[in-house]
This record gives structure tokens, C-alpha cells and sequence, in this order.
């Protein structure tokens, strides 16, 4: 019943963007010969409606084009347009044309992404060395001018603006987030920010950390003191020591900080394994103290990030993605020098070291009073099982902001997810609509007090599970289908 709810709400969201459908006033000829500043348009293509395609697929106006010299985009214009623009973020250092929601065009959205003004795949940051104007797109120019770039393209395709404009993005995506409520709070009305990269110099720190502790030897990388099978026997002895202290026993560690586990007790590991692991979970500390968060008990069955050993061959033989993406922050972003050794750098230098860097890439300020002002909503979000980014940075960013303002939960709020992988997946009950969820907020005023996420189990039957604002969440009442959201209670600290 609760699942009917939940699709009659999302149509009713549907049908109230159709109210505002448009008809395009120019063509594509039109578009493809449109003047703006600075921006080329390179392809104009129009895709045909089909009913047959699964899911069925609406006609659009697909735009490419390239901004300045270097930030590519593409703007997908609906025929039925519901006079909403929504922008979609990009995933790791990007370096394609990506759009995470890209398939709301189909909702009659016209939405748009971008390749953040560069060329690259996996892990590889070299595209920054001696290219500071390649940085600063990256970090936070190049989203910032697509959506203006857009509601241009929007603006003259349907004689319009856009009624409200909204952002969803997940890990590099829910950084881009949570950079534009904090440094062009004019861009969206809502925004949503899911598993954010949103502190490269301190995840770098972290990644730097655990390097440091699971592969001393640089010039031996094919042996980690950890690998997969001891992380997959990890995993399995911590479900057996907490599953059930959440109430449910699901595999599933519903609250991981409140968890009682003790490491000492899980048999089959070294004291240098425990102590690599335990790297892990303690994050980088300097003379200053603590860097960044470290891993909170959950991820260690996961995939990708820093809970995945030998995943290559990785271009430039890394040997795992969390490897990757700290050595090239430093090596590309921070000290522009493709030789720089990660296993003797002294973390006691790293706020001097990493200052530049920060001030392009981090978006770490808890003032959302801009945002706040103009009436923007912001959800963040964040799985607790996330193998690539700790959920705990996510929390600390959020209790600044409420730390700063005691009517915060008015604008923003943050959903954390038991179970959940990096940006989704994993035992967790982890899919939700995030796009219907930030409209809701925004021109409904309905804030999110409770949001119901679902999977799908193995018996094609859906799983449901509340989710509620932190820092409450949610437990098992003891009583009743724990598959059925109804029987969840809410928990207040």
C-alpha cells in the first residue's frame, strides 16, 4: 500500500510539472545557429518518442557544445517540457560529458551535465599538471557556468525560463552539491548531494594514511597487507558480533556508531593486519590533530574506494581506486609533480601543502545563509557502508551547519542510509527518488520528515525502509513485516 502512496505522490508531482508544458519556439536549425557568449554549439540532434523502448522513451532536443575552450556539455530539451530544469553532477575526476539523472528528460525535465573541462578516465589526474584554468573548472567553474549556460539554451528553446531549477549529484557529484549552495546559491532552488566528495584535500589525507599503512614499500604494490579475503572474513565477523544489536537481525548494522565492536576479537588476523585495519578506522592525525574522519565499522564487505584490493589493471598500475584518487590529488593538484613519493610525505605539513588546492577544490563551509535566503533546499545524504568516502565527514560538515544557524533543518537536512554502498547498492534498503523528494520540498513545501527508500529482493518482492533526518534514524519495533516501512520506529538521540 505504501509503495502505491509513494507512486501516486510522485505522479502528482508528474502532473503538476505538465501543467507548465511548453512548446519549443525555435527549431533546430535555430538552435544549432544560436549566439551566446562564449559558448559554441557543436551538435543539435532530435530523438524521436518510442513508446516500445523500455522504459518508454520521450521525444528531445539533444545540444553538445563546448563553453570557453575546454567545458563541454549536453542539454537534452523535451518536446513536453514541465518548465523544470534539472542539472545532473558527475562522478569521480569526471572527464566526460556525465549527467547522473540524465534519463529525467524522459519526466519531461530539460537537464543538462558536463565533462567539467576535461579529458580523462579512472583515477588519472594528470590532465591538471601546469593547468590551474583545468583546476578551477573542475572545482567549481565549470557546473556554475553549464547551468547558466543552460537556462540560456532553455530560455530562447521554449520563449522561457525555467520555473525552478534543481541539482542531484552523488560523490564527485554531491561535492559539485554542495559547492554550488555554497558559492553560487543563485544556480539552483534545491539541491541534492548524495555520498559528497566534498573535502579532496582531507579524503587525499585519509587515502595517504592508509596507503601508508597497507603498501610501505612503494616499489612493492603487487602484496597488500590486507587483501580481499581477509576483508570478506572482517566483514563477516562484524555482522556477527552487531547484527542484532540494532534490533533486527538482517545483516545489516543499523546504527555503526553506536555499535559495540572489538577488533581484538576477530580471529585469523596478524597484529600488522589489525593495526593496517585499525589505520583504517582512526583516519589521518598530524601534530594538530585529527584530519579527517575514518571509516566507521560496514564498509569492509563493500566494493570500490579503499575496501577492494587488486581491482586493476588500473591505467598507471594503481592498485585500487582509493590508492588512485589520493596519490593523484597530491601528485596533480596539490604539489604538480607526477614523481612525488606517498609513502615518505609527513602529514604534519599537510594544511600548509594543501592550502591552494583547497580553496578550488574543498567546499567545506558551513555559511549556507545565501542559500538560506533565496529560499534554496538542500538535501545531503550518505551511506554508512560507503567503501570509498566516510559517511562520518558527511555528519561533521552537517552539525557545523547546525552547529552555525539553529534553524538549519528548515533548508537542509541529512539522510544517512544503514546498509548502503558508495552512491547505492549493498544490503541496505538504499533506492530513492532524490529528484521527486527535493521538488516535493521545494514547491510543495513539504519538508522531508520521513522519506521511504526500497529495494528489491531476491524474490521480486520490494523492501521498504523509513528514513529519518539526523540525527534521528530508524529501528525495528520488535513486532510485524520487517520489509514494510509501517513498522519502523523513528529514534531521537
Amino acid at each position: 500500500m505504501r509503495n502505491l502512496l509513494v507512486l501516486f505522490t510522485v505522479l502528482l508531482v508528474a502532473a503538476a510539472g505538465a501543467a507548465a508544458e511548453s512548446t519549443a519556439i525555435l527549431t533546430p536549425t535555430e538552435v544549432s545557429a544560436l549566439q551566446l557568449p562564449d559558448v559554441r554549439i557543436t551538435s543539435v540532434k532530435h530523438h524521436e518518442a518510442s513508446a516500445d523502448s523500455d522504459p518508454p522513451r520521450v521525444a528531445y532536443l539533444d545540444v553538445d557544445g563546448v563553453i570557453g575552450k575546454a567545458i563541454r556539455f549536453e542539454i537534452l530539451l523535451p518536446d513536453e517540457w514541465n518548465g523544470r530544469f534539472a542539472m545532473g553532477g558527475g562522478g569521480g575526476m569526471v572527464g566526460s560529458v556525465q549527467n547522473g539523472i540524465r534519463r529525467s528528460v524522459h519526466e519531461g525535465y530539460a537537464t543538462s551535465g558536463t565533462d567539467t573541462g576535461h579529458t580523462s578516465r579512472g583515477t588519472d589526474g594528470s590532465w591538471a599538471l601546469d593547468d590551474m584554468v583545468a583546476l578551477v573548472n573542475f572545482g567549481h567553474v565549470a557546473i556554475h557556468r553549464t547551468a547558466e549556460v543552460s537556462k540560456a539554451v532553455i530560455r530562447a528553446y521554449y520563449g522561457k525560463q525555467p520555473e525552478k531549477s534543481y541539482f542531484v549529484g552523488c560523490s564527485r557529484g554531491g561535492g559539485q552539491a554542495m559547492m554550488e549552495a555554497q558559492r553560487y546559491p543563485e544556480d539552483f532552488d534545491g539541491i541534492v548531494g548524495g555520498a559528497p566528495a566534498f573535502n579532496w584535500t582531507g579524503f587525499a589525507a585519509l587515502g595517504i594514511h592508509i596507503a601508508q599503512a597497507l603498501y610501505p614499500d612503494p616499489d612493492n604494490m603487487t602484496k597488500t597487507v590486507i587483501d580481499q579475503e581477509d576483508l570478506d572474513h572482517l566483514a563477516a565477523e562484524i555482522i556477527k558480533q552487531t547484527d542484532e544489536q540494532d534490533g533486527l537481525k538482517d545483516g545489516i548494522i543499523g546504527d555503526p556508531l553506536g555499535a559495540k565492536f572489538d577488533l581484538a576479537k576477530v580471529p585469523g588476523l596478524t597484529d600488522e593486519q589489525r593495526k593496517a585495519i585499525q589505520a583504517l578506522y582512526d583516519g589521518p592525525k598530524n601534530k594538530d590533530g585529527q584530519i579527517y574522519p575514518g571509516f566507521p565499522i560496514g564498509p569492509e564487505g563493500g566494493r570500490g574506494g579503499w575496501f577492494e584490493w587488486q581491482v586493476g589493471p588500473i591505467p598507471g598500475d594503481l592498485v585500487n581506486l582509493g590508492f588512485g584518487f589520493s596519490t593523484n590529488v597530491f601528485k596533480y593538484f596539490v604539489f604538480q609533480d607526477p614523481d612525488w613519493d606517498y609513502s615518505t610525505y609527513n602529514l604534519d605539513n599537510w594544511e600548509e601543502d594543501t592550502h591552494l588546492a583547497g580553496t578550488v577544490l574543498d567546499s567545506v563551509d558551513p555559511d549556507l545563509d545565501a542559500f538560506k535566503s533565496r529560499g534554496g533546499k538542500l538535501i545531503l545524504w550518505h551511506g554508512w557502508a560507503d567503501a570509498a568516502l566516510p559517511a562520518q565527514a558527511t555528519i561533521d560538515y552537517y552539525e557545523q551547519v547546525l552547529a552555525r544557524d539553529s534553524e538549519a533543518m528548515d533548508y537542509a537536512r541529512l539522510f544517512m542510509i544503514p546498509g548502503c554502498y558508495h552512491c547505492g547498492g549493498g544490503p541496505g534498503v538504499s533506492w530513492v527518488d532524490w529528484l521527486a523528494e527535493i521538488v516535493k520540498w521545494v514547491e510543495q513545501g513539504k519538508a522531508p520528515d520521513q522519506i521511504i527508500a526500497t529495494k528489491r529482493a531476491d524474490d521480486g518482492s520490494i523492501v521498504e525502509r523509513p528514513l529519518f533526518p539526523w540525527p534521528a534514524s530508524a529501528r525495528y519495533d520488535g513486532d510485524g513485516d520487517p520489509h514494510d516501512a509501517d513498522n519502523f520506529l523513528r529514534v531521537d538521540p
